[in-house]
């Protein structure tokens, strides 16, 4: 029984083609409502660290003494947007991800 429940999904995919995508050639469109990744400009900054007191999963850690400084913990991030509608120099930004993200930290 099982043969020919094996042999109905060889014969199957053998006509319908390739379930999967090419993927670094051919890449998918970003699903629907997903918010992407953060990203900052560095010029923009002014390090008042606004952005990390918004944030409620503590992900960005901004210092200002003795040196000037700004970490963020993707991995913490629940991506939320709080960060970028609270930062008054408008340098943070949710963007698209298509490129995955290979490496903690």
């Amino acid at each position: 029984m099982k043969l020919f429940t094996m042999m109905k999904e060889i014969a199957r995919n053998t006509v319908c083609g390739p379930v999967t995508r090419n993927y670094p050639a051919v890449k998918r469109p970003p699903f629907p409502g997903e918010r992407g990744k953060l990203v900052m400009e560095e010029g923009k900054c002014i390090f008042c660290g606004i952005c990390a007191k918004k944030c409620p999963s503590h992900a960005l850690t901004v210092t200002r003494k003795p040196e000037q400084s700004w970490k963020f913990e993707r991995f913490r991030c629940i991506l939320c947007g709080s960060c970028v509608e609270a930062c008054p120099k408008k340098c943070l930004h949710l963007v698209s991800r298509l490129e995955p993200e290979d490496k903690k930290g």
